[in-house]
């Protein structure tokens, strides 16, 4: 165990704080549309201004400039408006300095790495905790090109953190990038201007507790009538009292829905936002809301009906149901997805394979689910891994932040908490004490099941090898019960037990002796030298 870094403390994963729902805005009239576009564009050049205006102050923002900032778009539109549009003017520049900061430790980590390597000896052998030298002068002095090229990249991004600078692009840094490769993404000029346009529309608004509604900007009636406040240029497009426009089309909100119209009933504040789908042609609006913070449940309350291990892979999960004391229960289960394609089709997929495990969490009975902290910001370089390119690949593919939102947010509606545990030599371990002594015949265990094994009794607060030190050799029942995970009470714990897996095949346990020893053989010229001849006495015949 020599060298083994010490791992993190298991918690109970805080539940979502937030709440949004989408319904699409069906049977829009040609007017609808255009005064929707009408609106969208011209708070859309607002919002681009007013994020300009932002990124200048830097560090110099202050509550005063944000106040200026507000008053110069409430003479443009209105007062709730200005309101959304500097908010969400905030929200992007923070953003940006945490995108800034996470960029920064990415090039420190491929720095550090790259000057290790370099440091070496040409064709020094690596060890499982660092790579060693690079195999050629050749690959040495490339890496030392590369090494200057990412310290000039760390000192500029430096440069602009300390200097409040941020590079924000409204719209979408992909889709800007799009435009040079239109043929690769299949879209002609007027296709891309189009979405371009739409990304960068700004039809949204906060919501108000205390006012109609819980929005007086952009109202939804209990009955899903939907009706604008128009900025002050666009009033002529009004079709309703007070420079108001209400859409033909009506909203049902189908999940969740009782629990908007609670807070609408109520004039508790909901915030809304329009935007269309270029793609699919389509209009949709997004109510979202904020919940009170749920104190969470505590880690032995998590632990009491036992736990599911749950072993995140690049195209499934890997389950295993474990009891309060840490033993397996059935079989494993795999829950499988597929992460090419769109967007959409990966986080559909997701959604799918993070339903069925709920849903198996919950005919199981258990009340908590663990799962790996992972967070794979320094891992992706190829830097650290090398020629090592299919490996970044998969760690890249694997959305661990965006997993663990959408599992916490789902098992929360369900009455299920999650537990996050260290995910160091989970897999490793797994295979190494739980995978071969469950495989059979008819049950084909992975390395993976084994890893959510390692991950459940993890989250318990078990160990997780099978059994604890051997206890001294004079009396083998000395130290106690030499088992970690059957409770006292328990039939044939102390029976006999599994070839031990501490240890590669054909090589000597670490205490140094056999699990049983030799049997004697049923010849006489292979007979144990302690048998002993006794010649029996003559028969007397006659």
């Amino acid at each position: 165990m020599g060298g083994v870094r010490e791992l993190a403390a298991s918690f109970v994963v805080p539940g979502p704080c937030g709440v949004a729902v989408r319904d699409r805005l069906k049977h829009l009239t040609p007017q609808d549309e255009i005064v929707l576009r009408a609106v969208g564009e011209y708070q859309g050049r607002l919002a681009s201004r007013d994020l300009r205006a932002r990124c200048a102050d830097g560090l110099e923002h202050s509550a005063e400039t944000w106040a200026a900032r507000k008053r110069d778009l409430t003479a443009l539109s209105s007062s709730r408006i200005a309101g959304a549009i500097t908010n969400a003017s905030h929200d992007q520049w923070a953003l940006a300095r945490r995108c800034q900061a996470a960029h920064i430790q990415t090039l420190e980590a491929g720095i550090g790495t790259l000057r290790h390597r370099l440091s070496l000896p040409i064709g020094a052998r690596g060890t499982k905790r660092a790579a060693g030298g690079y195999r050629s002068r050749g690959e040495w002095f490339r890496k030392s090109r590369r090494l200057a090229a990412l310290e000039a990249r760390h000192d500029a991004a430096v440069r602009d953190r300390q200097a409040g600078r941020v590079r924000v692009v409204r719209g979408g840094r992909r889709l800007l990038n799009t435009r040079h490769h239109l043929t690769q993404a299949r879209l002609t000029e007027e296709q891309w201007r189009e979405r371009w346009e739409a990304e960068r529309w700004f039809i949204a608004a906060d919501g108000e507790s205390g006012k109609r509604f819980g929005n007086e900007t952009i109202r939804v009636t209990l009955d899903g009538e939907v009706s604008i406040k128009l900025p002050a240029p666009l009033a002529h497009l009004a079709n309703a009292k007070h420079g108001r426009y209400t859409l033909t089309s009506t909203v049902a909100f189908a999940h969740r829905g009782q629990e908007w119209a609670d807070r609408i009933v109520a004039n508790r504040a909901v915030a809304y936002r329009i935007h269309l789908d270029v793609g699919r042609g389509r209009w949709y609006l997004t109510a979202s809301w904020q919940r009170p913070a749920v104190q969470t449940i505590p880690l032995e309350a998590a632990r009491a009906r036992g736990m599911i291990g749950v072993d995140t892979n690049a195209d499934h999960f890997a389950a295993y149901r474990l009891d309060p004391h840490g033993n397996p229960i059935g079989e494993p289960r795999r829950f499988f997805y597929d992460l090419s394609g769109t967007a959409d089709h990966r986080d559909a997929q997701i959604r799918h394979a993070l339903t069925r495990l709920i849903n198996w969490a919950k005919q199981a009975g258990v009340t908590a689910i663990a799962i790996e902290d992972l967070d794979f910001t320094t891992e992706k370089t190829r830097e650290k891994h090398g020629r090592k390119k299919r490996f970044r690949q998969l760690i890249s593919g694997i959305p661990t932040g965006k997993l663990k939102a959408r599992l916490v947010s789902m098992a929360a509606e369900q009455g299920l908490s999650m537990v996050a545990v260290d995910p160091a030599y989970t897999s490793m371990w797994g295979a190494q004490h739980w995978q071969k002594p469950l495989a059979t015949p008819h049950r084909k265990m992975s390395r993976h099941d084994a890893a959510g094994i390692a991950i459940g009794r993890r989250a318990l607060g078990h160990p997780v090898r099978r059994r604890t030190a051997p206890p001294p050799h004079d009396r083998s029942d000395r130290a106690g019960h030499r088992t970690a995970q059957a409770p006292p009470g328990t039939r044939g714990r102390d029976g006999t037990r599994p070839p031990a897996t501490d240890h590669a095949p054909r090589d000597v346990p670490p205490n140094g002796t056999r699990k049983r020893g030799p049997s004697a053989s049923n010849t006489v010229r292979d007979a144990p030298s302690t048998h002993q001849w006794v010649q029996d006495s003559l028969m007397h015949t006659g």
